[in-house]
């Protein structure tokens, strides 16, 4: 009997040390829902305040692993729509067949196939985020060089009257990004999402119609 409890104490214990320090209760539910991250529910804020994708849309996000904005955009748009994604990091999960991703540098574009693919889209994702340093002055700049890249590849790509959603480390370069947004689109709005985590820097840039 003694050795029954001292395993159950050694079961409890080792689960603990190995549950993610992360994990809450937003990371429970995506994994019920079968999302493989919480970050699911912060695209779906945004899109129950602003409805920025709709049926049929084509849609880039860029940053996509693990794959749950991707997820989340392919029921929006239906079968009429496309979802594609690119990211340094492969996506090891089974995506839908209106789903395309590849793993590569969003600054290597020009890959021939996808760039076709990408031409005239009606939405362009950005949840990327750099490899932070706790630095905030550091990891703000390096944010804003990754919104940069995708406001550029927003120019190039995105049609006309089309959404761009970008996250962004809030810095001393966030007016300066806000205001080159707003240039380049009729509407603009900031937005932080109930379940971003607390401690976290990031906002998102909501511009809808591409001038």
């Amino acid at each position: 009997m003694p050795a029954k409890k001292n395993i159950k104490k050694f079961q409890k214990k080792h689960k603990k040390t190995n549950t993610n320090q992360w994990e809450d209760h937003l990371t429970r539910r995506a994994r019920t829902e079968g999302y493989p991250a919480r970050s699911i529910y912060k695209l779906e804020e945004i899109q129950n305040k602003f409805r920025v994708i709709k049926k049929n849309n084509t849609v880039l996000d860029l940053g996509c692993a693990p794959g749950s904005w991707m997820l989340y955009a392919s029921r929006l748009v239906g079968e009429g729509g496309r979802v594609l994604g690119i990211d340094l990091k492969a996506i090891d999960i089974k995506l839908p067949e209106n789903v395309v991703s590849i793993k590569d540098n969003i600054l290597n574009m020009g890959n021939g196939d996808f760039l076709s693919d990408a031409r005239g889209l009606d939405v362009l994702l950005s949840d990327m985020a750099p490899a932070t340093t706790g630095r905030k002055d550091v990891d703000a700049l390096r944010s804003f060089d990754l919104c940069r890249m995708a406001l550029s590849v927003a120019d190039q790509h995105l049609k006309a009257n089309g959404n761009f959603i970008c996250k962004i480390f809030q810095g001393n370069d966030f007016n300066a990004f806000q205001k080159n947004v707003k240039s380049k689109f009729k509407e603009c709005k900031i937005f932080k999402p109930e379940s971003c985590r607390k401690q976290s820097k990031e906002i998102y840039i909501i511009a809808k119609g591409k001038r």
